[in-house]
């Protein structure tokens, strides 16, 4: 009898569509047998096998972003129900019907849920985050980091770039330049890095220009949001801190 009743259940989703770039989106809805322990991921599965609608017509297959599915690269980010988040880990029995699917339209929309998270990787660009070392020969072993400072810069280290916190964020929009608050967090943990504090004027300088930690709002959405928990806010108020000394210490020629 059980088996009966969950044969006879369905999940509707009604998808945000979008053919190109520059097409107009338009919404279709799909409705799928449930099975237990569904994710959207899952479901958007079933349709790209099966692509037909709830009112039978035959569709292109939806399109969509994923990799790890275990909420670690973060690639099938999109909006779920109005909330920015990881469709892997997004289970079926945990959201309202329908589910309603959206790209994060804080990025260009490639095509259906897949996005240009250009904007993004550019800023990381812009705040070098990364640890500019020679790998062309073995330069021994780093210097070491005290625990106690380990322990923070590890959480800091669990952005997986999926732009969710960017989507969150009012002050992220096509309107400025804002780097938002991922890129902010990166300068945090690389300069508090023992060899990548080398750089560290330097991505400092970065987030004092245009684009840069000004552009924060401090509506804490992001932190907020953020699928890792990642202390976004306390690295915005410490990168704060950090470019106030820094700017200090030019105008006095330090």
């Amino acid at each position: 009898m059980a088996q009966t009743t969950v044969a006879s259940k369905t999940v509707k989703f009604i998808i945000s569509r979008q053919d190109t770039p520059e097409s107009k989106p338009y919404t279709e809805e799909f409705e799928l047998p449930y099975r237990p322990n569904m994710n959207v991921i899952s479901g958007l599965m079933e349709i790209q096998r099966n692509p037909v609608t709830s009112s039978g017509s035959k569709t292109s297959p939806v399109c969509w972003e994923s990799n790890c599915l275990e909420e670690v690269c973060g690639a099938c980010s999109m909006v779920i129900n109005g909330k920015p988040r990881q469709a892997c880990s997004a289970l079926v029995d945990q959201l309202e019907q329908p589910i309603r699917l959206e790209p994060m339209r804080t990025f260009p929309v490639v095509r259906d849920l897949v996005i240009n998270r250009e904007r993004m990787f550019n800023a990381l660009k812009k705040v070098k985050a990364w640890i500019p070392i020679d790998g062309t020969y073995d330069l021994g072993p780093g210097p070491r980091m005290a625990e106690t400072k380990r322990q923070w810069a590890y959480e800091l280290s669990k952005c997986m770039t999926c732009g969710v916190c960017l989507e969150s964020c009012p002050n992220v929009n096509d309107r400025n330049s804002f780097i938002g608050p991922a890129a902010i967090s990166q300068v945090r943990l690389f300069n508090a890095h023992p060899t990548g504090e080398m750089n560290k004027e330097e991505r400092l300088d970065a987030l004092m220009t245009d684009g840069g930690i000004e552009g924060c709002g401090n509506s804490q959405n992001c932190v907020r949001s953020c699928p890792k928990g990642i202390p976004l806010t306390t690295s915005i108020a410490a990168m704060n801190k950090d470019t106030t000394k820094h700017l200090f210490k030019k105008w006095l020629g330090m």
